[in-house]
């Protein structure tokens, strides 16, 4: 039997298997309203036989996207839009997910496909806040944030895990790496507050830590809550592996279900050993040392690399992004392949052998 296409269950949710689509941007929203676009980028995922299907990062305001053309969740109108996305993914068999973010000091920037530079306020852009008024590189310094300001934003994410659950997804990811505002707050490269806020560990995990317990207060009891961290910054005097071990406790303690584990993104020009699977073995640590549900990420392509993962105990799941880009029936062709049974749509079922 495969281990990779085996059922998985978090509170009162089983997955058909465990394979996951990552949450990836797709900058194709106006004003932050999925569209036709999402249906079909998400749907076809799901119909591909995938165990979760999660929505990109989704700002839990206007301000905390990272571009223009990021998906939002902000008002009813939002959520109103998503269901339908959210009712066809569960149709098919597979979970659906949403990743709430703020994207912190690397807000307001245009498309990748455009240059994905900042964008000013004539160009649409808007003012970023932080931490510390620390910048991504040579990018415009961000605003720091006040305690009211950290206040908001809580409720932003509160707010935003609601609609969430009104539009009908059964997982909630709160995003925490790749440099957005909460794994700003806890690096303290990008960090310096002397406040409650910055300084050791235990406060610059404070305002994570309140957003987690927050959402998980509100997301009900018998759906899972999820958390993206980057496990490192690659950067000496960064985050770190040992910090995120400790990390993911706390978090688990506060009702975080599953840490899905990535790294880097808070600072330009970090070294990183990019290689198949190269990030696996944060998620295998984080398993083993805070008792914790991980998921594993990055460079994922094959078959037999991804049964390898689950079936030696190196995580619980697989996230994949690029894989399913290229190819949307993933699982589908993974199972034939492992000797696996996944089954196909009806509709397609012509092809199945």
């Amino acid at each position: 039997m495969s281990s990779l296409f085996s059922a998985y269950s978090l509170r009162g949710v089983e997955f058909r298997n465990r394979v996951f689509v990552s949450p990836m941007c797709q900058y194709s929203s106006r004003d932050g309203l999925p569209n036709d676009w999402h249906m079909v980028h998400l749907g076809s995922r799901a119909v591909g036989g995938a165990g979760l299907v999660c929505v990109e990062a989704t700002g839990v305001s206007p301000e905390g996207r990272i571009s223009p053309g990021d998906t939002g969740l902000w008002s009813e109108e939002h959520a109103r839009a998503f269901a339908p996305i959210a009712s066809f993914i569960k149709s098919q068999g597979a979970r659906a997910a949403i990743q709430l973010a703020h994207a912190g000091r690397k807000a307001s920037t245009d498309l990748p496909w455009r240059g994905g530079k900042p964008l000013g306020e004539r160009e649409g852009g808007w003012q970023t806040i932080a931490p510390s008024a620390v910048p991504f590189g040579d990018w415009p310094a961000p605003r720091e944030m006040t305690n009211d300001d950290i206040e908001a934003v809580v409720k932003q994410f509160v707010d935003a895990a609601r609609r969430a659950s009104e539009a009908g997804f059964e997982v909630v990811e709160l995003h925490m790496a790749h440099g957005y505002l909460l794994h700003e707050f806890l690096s303290p490269l990008s960090n310096r507050r002397e406040d409650e806020f910055g300084g050791g560990l235990e406060n610059r995990a404070r305002f994570p830590l309140q957003v987690a317990e927050a959402v998980r207060a509100v997301w009900p009891a018998e759906l899972p809550l999820f958390a993206r961290i980057s496990a490192t910054d690659w950067v000496e005097g960064g985050w770190d592996l040992e910090q995120s071990v400790v990390f993911s406790r706390w978090l688990k303690e506060r009702g975080v279900d599953l840490v899905d584990c990535s790294t880097g993104g808070l600072v330009p020009g970090a070294r990183i050993p990019v290689a198949p699977g190269y990030q696996v073995p944060f998620a295998e640590r984080i398993r083993g040392e805070a008792g914790v549900a991980t998921g594993a990420v990055g460079l994922i392509t094959e078959p037999e690399q991804a049964e390898e993962i689950i079936s030696s105990g190196k995580a619980d799941v697989v996230f994949l992004a690029r894989a399913e880009l290229r190819d949307p029936y993933w699982p589908l062709h993974a199972a034939k392949q492992l000797g696996a049974q996944a089954p196909w749509p009806v509709q397609y079922g012509r092809a199945a052998d």
